[in-house]
């Protein structure tokens, strides 16, 4: 039996010679036949630096071209890159941010008509009625009240 010569570690041991007829003796264990049949690649979790070993079936089942470590990694990485602003799945068009955009203003929380600065029942009123107009100048605190006496007229 020939001596050859391991393929990843370099160590020798005997072969059958019908073993090297049909191709086999190249490694000396299971461990260095495991590495030798690899072929893909190391590359790091696009979000947090891990290393990563894919292969090449992985490549092509990527639509993003970005590789993680985890399922956790790709939702944290997703949340921040792909599903924030316009691009979430919940996105209006920024429609119901009126309140928001009228509490970051130093407008004062009372009713225009009335007075009443009870924020329980404080709502925001659009002057021209159009919700998708949020111009700091086409909105308004109102109660509840007022807000209906408004729209019914």
């Amino acid at each position: 039996m020939p001596w050859i010569e391991c393929t990843i570690c370099g160590k020798e041991r005997n072969v059958k010679q019908s073993h090297l007829e049909r191709g086999w003796g190249k490694y000396c264990s299971k461990k260095c036949q495991f590495e030798g049949q690899k072929n893909g690649k190391w590359l790091t979790c696009d979000y947090c630096d891990t290393e990563i070993y894919r292969r090449p079936k992985d490549y092509k089942k990527s639509k993003s071209g970005n590789f993680f470590c985890s399922r956790a990694c790709h939702c944290a990485w997703e949340n921040e890159n792909v599903r924030c602003g316009a691009n979430a799945p919940n996105w209006r068009a920024g429609e119901y941010v009126y309140r928001l955009i009228l509490k970051r203003t130093e407008t004062k929380e009372e009713c225009r008509r009335c007075g009443t600065n009870d924020k329980r029942v404080l709502v925001v009123h659009h002057k021209d009625r159009n919700r998708k107009n949020n111009a700091l100048e086409n909105l308004e605190w109102l109660c509840r009240n007022c807000h209906a006496i408004v729209h019914c007229t």
